[in-house]
């Protein structure tokens, strides 16, 4: 388990993940002497790169590779819509909007006018 063979992603999961289990006690899995514990202040970070480093780590990485489909895709077919029907199908729209929609009247230029000066 070679520490070159994983993402930068995968190697810091891996490092915290033990530097976890160091930080709550968990025995260490490679000796390492008093001084040179003393040298890096028993940070648990520092301790699992280097058991990460020596290739002691019980831990590994699972990389699911995609499936590759065999079977040809099928296009949908969308029904045919001739133009009887599409005719039919804006009229009835039409007749929905005219009977929901209220009736506006045309914009007299006058009327713009008066609405600009008296709002200043």
């Amino acid at each position: 388990m070679n520490a070159e063979k994983f993402t930068k992603y995968e190697r810091a999961r891996i490092l915290g993940a033990r530097a976890l289990q160091i930080a709550m006690n968990a025995p260490l899995l490679i000796q390492i002497e008093e001084n040179d514990l003393e040298e890096i202040n028993f940070d648990a970070l520092k301790i699992a790169e280097i058991e990460l480093n020596s290739d002691v780590l019980p831990i590994s990485i699972k990389k699911p590779m995609p499936k590759k489909k065999e079977s040809m895709l099928k296009r949908v077919k969308a029904p045919k819509i001739t133009d009887t029907s599409k005719e039919l199908s804006e009229e009835e729209l039409e007749k929905e909007i005219a009977e929901e929609g209220e009736i506006m009247e045309l914009a007299n230029p006058e009327d713009e006018r008066e609405e600009e000066t008296s709002s200043e």
